[in-house]
This record gives C-alpha cells, structure tokens and sequence, in this order.
C-alpha cells in the first residue's frame, strides 16, 4: 500500500531528475517549473463560481441564486477548477492511475485560492475495501499536501465509512444522496469551531453534504470544503 504521508526531500529529488519535462506539453520546464509548464498551469478549466456552492458563475459571486434560497450546509467551497481537461485527466491519474504523487502539485495550486485555512482538515475517507484494491486515498494525499502547505492539522481518523456504496461517477443526484446516507460516521473527538472536508471532486456535493451534518451535530461551526475540481450534473 502506498504511503499516507507528505513526500519526503528524497522523493522530491527524484522528481526533480525524473519529472524535467511538462507531464501534459512534455516541453521542457525551466527552473521554476515544476511537474507542468507556466502555459499548461494557465490552461486549467478555473471560470469564475459561487464561493458558498461551488458551481460556475458569469462573475465570481458569495452566494448565487441557488444559495439565496436552498443554501448548502457548508460555508465555503474552495476549488481549483472546473472537471474538464487537463485537470481532469489528472486527477483521473491521480485517482484510478496510482499517481498519488500528483497530490502535491495539484494541491500546491489549490492552496493558491484558499484565503482563510482550516486549523483542521478532514479528509473524506474511503471503504476499507476501496483502499486495499487503490492502495492509498487521494483526498488523504490531498490534505496532507495542503496541511503542510497551510500549516495546518490533518485528521484522517475522524471519519468512518460504515459501509462499501457503489461509485458516484454514474448516479443521479437522487441516487447520491440516497447512495450515501447513513454511510459515515463521525468518531467521539474533539475539534475546533472551524473545520475543512478535503475531496477531490464535487459534484452534487452529496457525499460533503453527509460529512458537514456530522460535524455540525458535534458543534462545529464553520465547515469549509477543499476540493480539486466541481462538475456540474443537471439529471435529477
């Protein structure tokens, strides 16, 4: 199984000698470049959106239409971007191609849109059975790369997934929140007032919708989500 840690000065360095083109353009990067090129990084799907849901937005906006009158549980949604191409061929390797380095980069420039961090990041757990045939959680990887980068704590045990669902990727929003209802549990622990949900897709936002009842029950009272991309799903 993979490492649940930040990588080290060891495994920087053999990035550095192995990773000395860009892995989208395959150009070679100039000394202030790291795993992509300046152009590839602008080319990332990031349209301005709602900060309260998520969703894209003509102009970047606090609360959109759909917040003013069915807002989400959670305060604030920070995203690197959009689910389509080149972010989301990466964070397909990231997720099904046991590319669990590309964790770090990709939250390097997350951490770029987080203004206000989390002391307590939590990330979104998986089946234990999903983690032995993966080897690893990428939204684990995703939140020890941006604890470091934040200075912040990262709790991957706060969180329990009672039972094994079958993937979102192919359900309506209905079937998501019937998917994973009553599918986690929140451990007896003590947090801080303001907390952070690390996944790296939101969609319907069923699974963060689940996590943020939890910790509201237990008395915290901001919840932020850190994501890497928001897809947008208009079926019902």
């Amino acid at each position: 199984m993979m490492p649940n840690r930040v990588p080290s000065w060891r495994d920087n360095l053999y990035h550095q000698l192995l990773f000395q083109h860009c892995s989208l353009c395959q150009l070679p990067l100039t000394p202030t470049e790291r795993y992509w090129c300046h152009h590839c990084i602008s080319q990332f799907p990031s349209p301005p959106y709602c900060q309260h849901c998520g969703t894209t937005t003509l102009i970047a906006v606090s609360h959109c239409g759909h917040c003013l009158t069915k807002p989400p549980l959670w305060h604030r949604l920070y995203r690197l971007g959009e689910f389509r191409p080149p972010l989301q061929q990466l964070v397909h390797q990231l997720k099904f191609g046991g590319k669990f380095w590309l964790a770090r980069p990709l939250a390097q420039q997350l951490a770029h849109q987080i203004t206000q961090p989390a002391p307590l990041l939590l990330p979104v757990p998986l089946h234990w059975r999903r983690y032995c045939w993966r080897g690893f959680n990428q939204s684990h990887q995703l939140a020890l790369a941006l604890g470091a980068i934040l200075n912040t704590r990262v709790n991957h045990h706060a969180f329990q997934r009672l039972r094994h669902t079958p993937p979102q990727q192919l359900l309506t929003k209905t079937q998501r929140r019937n998917n994973v209802r009553y599918a986690f549990r929140l451990r007896p622990i003590a947090l801080p007032e303001h907390v952070a949900i690390v996944d790296d897709v939101v969609t319907t936002g069923a699974t963060v919708h689940q996590l943020t009842q939890l910790l509201t029950r237990q008395g915290v009272k901001q919840v932020d989500i850190y994501t890497l991309c928001h897809t947008e799903q208009s079926v019902s």
